[in-house]
């Protein structure tokens, strides 16, 4: 129960903190170490946590943001990002622009984790809301929600592969439930729950814009695939990884689909075909580049402290506490599962953690339960997105670019987060009583 009370103590202060005004990268920092303190950690071991917390965080995140950062502003100076959005525009028509941005979402999610999905995405929807002049929620609601539907309930996103590998599940077939759960879960998480956040509408920030008018813009094929060649990278790789025998080909393929790799190519290409070849000189594309990391450098810090926090809770046995405690309840095993995850996912802040806690919590239940592997799968990843908050770097990233105050974040983010969840949960019980 003291561990209870003291995780929801750090969350209350942080949440005081920052509606005080305090920068979100230290009052992170300060409740991170608060709370390593409070749950018996000590100072030597806290020190540790701290620098494997910026470790892990940075070296999964500090390039893919950067890169994805200066491509998106790449697109934006440019004029490809606006070419981008009048093709969409023009295509789904302005009313129907969630349901494009939807599709987008999904696509993207498939192959690419959220963070790099995300960064590769915020600048079109700025050029949207610029060029459209629609609330930027009613635009980030559903591309977002198709990003977290997709990383949390399909492989090969890291969650659902760990759960098939200990599950004993069936990949093809948790594949294909999954999308069967993701559809509906995306649509009222995403288009829907967009129109009602629209009265939610804050000042944009000024990311991704060049704050001129394009007297030319580029072609929309070239547009298109320049920004999606990170996926499409990411998206041949998978396949060479499940269809290629062992050979140079794969392992050639297997690179260049690495997030960090496959956005290096993709910005270099933009420089050249976006920049070079439309006139812009080295020093304007210089320019370029460090106005983009200028534009996430702050953000890339409340990220960086948003992960010490978690792993805070991670090194000081919060998932280990939670985990013993929630193996005496006695319900059925799907839901079971899910609120096993929920409640790690709540405490702890990374969906993937709670994945891996949970599965040793929930997999010894398969067997004598009966229950089906594949919708075992399903149950904890709709968990692993619930209730997601201040302890969650993409709590912060999803406030920070849309320029969000912390109510208005939990209004939206968190209430679209745990949206996808319970909607997750409904399907895999309505799933189980057709597959059983």
């Amino acid at each position: 129960m003291t561990t209870f009370l003291i995780i929801a103590a750090a969350i209350a202060l942080q949440i005081f903190l920052t509606a005080r005004k305090v920068s979100p990268f230290l009052s992170l920092l300060i409740v991170a170490v608060l709370t390593g303190l409070c749950l018996g950690m000590s100072p030597r071991d806290l020190l540790k946590t701290i620098d494997v917390g910026v470790g892990s965080t940075l070296g999964g995140l500090a390039l893919v943001i950067c890169l994805g950062a200066i491509l998106g502003k790449v697109l934006e100076e440019s004029g490809a990002a606006e070419k981008i959005a009048t093709t969409l525009i023009g295509r789904f028509g302005e009313k129907n622009i969630q349901w494009a941005l939807l599709l987008t979402g999904f696509l993207v999610g498939i192959p690419l984790y959220f963070n790099a999905g995300f960064i590769i995405l915020v600048p079109l929807i700025f050029s949207l809301a610029r060029k459209t002049g629609l609330p930027i929620l009613y635009l980030a609601i559903p591309t977002v929600a198709s990003l977290s539907t997709t990383h949390c309930f399909l492989p090969p996103h890291p969650g659902p592969v760990v759960l098939v590998n200990a599950f004993g599940a069936d990949m093809g077939l948790t594949l294909l439930y999954g999308i069967a759960m993701a559809i509906p879960a995306v649509v009222i998480a995403g288009p829907l729950l967009g129109r009602w956040m629209q009265v939610i509408n804050p000042p944009m920030l000024d990311l991704f814009s060049s704050g001129s008018a394009h007297k030319e813009l580029p072609g929309a094929f070239a547009s298109f695939l320049i920004a999606l060649s990170p996926v499409l990278l990411i998206s041949v790789s998978v396949l060479a990884e499940s269809l290629l025998p062992d050979g140079v080909a794969k392992t050639a393929l297997l690179f260049v689909g690495n997030p960090t790799i496959a956005l290096l190519l993709s910005t270099l290409v933009a420089f050249y075909w976006l920049g070079h070849r439309r006139g812009a000189g080295l020093e304007t594309q210089t320019r370029w580049l460090n106005a983009a990391i200028a534009s996430i450098a702050v953000i890339l810090l409340i990220i960086t402290a948003g992960g010490v926090f978690k792993q805070v809770l991670v090194d000081s046995g919060v998932g280990a506490t939670i985990a013993s405690f929630s193996s005496t309840w006695q319900m059925p095993p799907l839901v079971f599962a899910w609120l096993a995850t929920a409640i790690l996912r709540v405490m702890i802040g990374s969906s993937t953690v709670a994945v891996i806690t949970a599965a040793g919590v929930v997999g010894p239940l398969i067997g004598p339960s009966g229950a089906s592997p594949e919708l075992m799968v399903l149950a904890v990843g709709a968990g692993s997105v619930f209730g997601s908050h201040v302890n969650d770097s993409a709590f912060w990233m999803f406030k920070e670019f849309f320029n969000l105050s912390m109510k208005q974040t939990f209004v939206s983010w968190t209430v679209m987060e745990t949206t996808i969840s319970i909607v997750g949960l409904g399907g895999v019980l309505l799933l189980d009583l057709v597959v059983s």
